[in-house]
């Protein structure tokens, strides 16, 4: 069992190291079971940790055939919960249950049934005989297992149930660590998806405009952005048009009122993440835009406009502290992100009397690794799998980079700015699912965590720290270990940063069995580990609701 850091092993190759039921995870426990846990998992680690993602990607049909998927970003939604109960005695373990559940079950009967979909997705093909209109009509059936939605969850979210005398105290504490009320699956369209906090079944469907009736466009961001302090949720909608129309939004914690923040029209692109800054919401459309037109005959890929760097990536500054609306607009570079890692105010570098906003990202050249998330790339036992792992390593390599916006105006200003890149960092790792301490969002940070893709796999093979001070890294890898986003869980009674621990569920390619693994955050030594009796599917992201201190928040 490895518990050092940086356990590569250069004699074998990446071929060598079995993914596949980490992508056709046809594995369930609708009933909490115990795991086996070895090792020590801290106490102030208990808690409720929530996972989502896609499961499975094949069907078996009725006529004898198989169903698939083509890219991850499709694969059938199931979300996994991890109970962890701390000890009775210092002397004991911490004792682990878990339980999962596809919420997608109506679109895997229709998949058994007739052999195909027809939703709109993000990377599948689909009948180009099929009308705009008979597409949209799918979209609205009332089973909520009709919707795929599984890409980020957010407990407790604001404004989509009502407020009751409890769920006026979540204004007074980030999340309402004093219970799961309520638990919704979102992804980079504007629907929700209810799930029972327990057992996972999909007990609902809402959308924006159940928020407010003005968010009417189809596409938002997965990783809304929650204040640390009030739990107030910022996101946006962007709707189609003539000219495409961002809405910025607000929605109150302790009173669920929904409050549009800025409308301002710019070119549409598909966003998965933003910042929140102590006094703004930073919007960035990076170069991934969207052709609505496109979509009337494809996939939601298939609208994505080819990467032009000669168009600079524009970043839009709104108040959120004084009702100012869109204040400031900068310009930089092209790129392209998914995950925003953190962003935070501080005196200006360029004005005595001014303020900057530093934001932090993964940054990507362009759009290629879009193209690249196909189940054939990524399966080690694709026969083109090999080839495009060696092919990504100039095309698709993720890295950190730190971006200025300098001299925030105080009121708005029409004057389009320079945003400067301060650094990059990392390109070798190329880091997704980014995380960080969450007592610190909105605040300057040094501790990022990420997943890596070395190269010795193809698909993600370690975790890794970023010091953003030092550029110091330390890593956790092991041959055929292929590990999930790390969630950092802060000690309650920890004074440093980095003290606390990170939560990743990693698959063994081994057994084909998965893992609930506990990190030392400091040392990224291992601590524990709980062990599952089947593949949990390689999924995207999750939040830890801890039974005291801090949740995670919805990023």
């Amino acid at each position: 069992m490895p518990s050092a850091t940086d356990m590569t092993d250069p004699q074998i190759h990446f071929n060598d190291w079995p993914n596949d039921r980490g992508f056709d995870a046809n594995y369930e426990e609708r009933s909490p079971i115990e795991l086996a846990v070895t090792g020590n998992i801290p106490p102030y680690a208990a808690g409720v940790l929530y996972r989502t993602g896609p499961g499975k990607y094949k069907v078996d049909t009725e006529d004898g055939d198989t169903f698939q998927l083509s890219h991850w970003f499709d694969g059938f939604s199931e979300t996994h919960r991890f109970q962890l109960v701390a000890p009775d005695t210092a002397q004991s373990p911490m004792r682990v249950f878990y339980n999962s559940r596809f919420s997608t079950d109506y679109l895997i009967e229709e998949a058994r049934k007739t052999g195909r979909l027809e939703k709109i997705s993000f990377g599948q093909k689909r009948d180009p005989c099929k009308t705009v209109f008979q597409k949209v009509q799918t979209e609205f059936a009332p089973d909520p297992s009709s919707a795929n939605i599984g890409v980020t969850l957010s407990i407790n979210m604001p404004g989509l149930d009502g407020i009751t005398p409890e769920g006026q105290e979540i204004g007074k504490r980030w999340a309402n660590s004093r219970g799961i009320k309520t638990l919704y699956a979102k992804t980079d369209s504007t629907s929700y998806k209810k799930l029972d906090p327990e057992t996972l079944e999909p007990v609902g469907l809402a959308t924006q405009k159940d928020l407010h009736p003005d968010l009417d466009g189809p596409l938002s961001a997965s990783h809304a952005r929650s204040d640390p302090v009030t739990g107030d949720v910022y996101n946006f909608n962007l709707a189609f048009g003539r000219a495409s129309t961002y809405r910025v939004f607000h929605v109150s914690a302790s009173t669920g009122k929904t409050t549009i923040l800025a409308t301002f029209d710019t070119t549409p692109a598909y966003i998965h993440s933003l910042f929140l800054s102590e006094n703004h919401v930073i919007l960035c459309v990076w170069n991934s835009h969207v052709n609505p037109m496109e979509l009337q005959h494809g996939s939601f890929l298939q609208a994505i406009r080819p990467f032009d760097a000669s168009q600079p990536a524009k970043w839009y500054v709104v108040d959120r502290k004084k009702g100012q609306g869109l204040v400031a607009t900068y310009e930089s570079p092209s790129f392209f992100c998914f995950h925003t890692v953190n962003a935070w105010q501080e005196p200006s570098v360029s004005d005595i009397n001014g303020v900057d906003i530093v934001a932090e990202l993964v940054k990507l050249d362009n759009t290629d690794t879009l193209h690249s998330l196909y189940y054939k790339n990524l399966l080690s036992s694709s026969s083109e799998a090999k080839a495009h792992t060696k092919a990504k390593k100039n095309t698709s390599r993720a890295e950190f980079a730190r971006f200025r916006l300098p001299t925030i105006p105080a009121s708005p200003n029409a004057e389009v700015k320079t945003a400067v890149v301060e650094w990059t960092s990392c390109k070798t790792f190329s880091p997704e699912l980014p995380t960080m301490n969450p007592k610190l969002v909105t605040q300057r940070h040094r501790y990022t965590y990420a997943i890596t893709a070395r190269d010795e796999s193809t698909f993600f093979d370690g975790i890794m720290k970023f010091d953003s001070e030092t550029k110091e890294i330390l890593q956790w890898n092991h041959h055929a270990q292929s590990p999930g986003e790390p969630i950092f869980v802060p000690n309650p009674e920890g004074s440093q940063e980095d003290d606390g621990v990170l939560l990743s569920v990693v698959l063994d390619g081994y057994t084909g069995k998965s893992y609930l693994l506990c990190l030392d955050a400091h040392t990224l030594k291992e601590l524990g580990r709980a062990h599952v009796n089947g593949p949990v599917g390689f999924g995207f992201h999750g939040q830890h609701i801890p039974t005291r201190g801090v949740p995670t928040g919805d990023y």
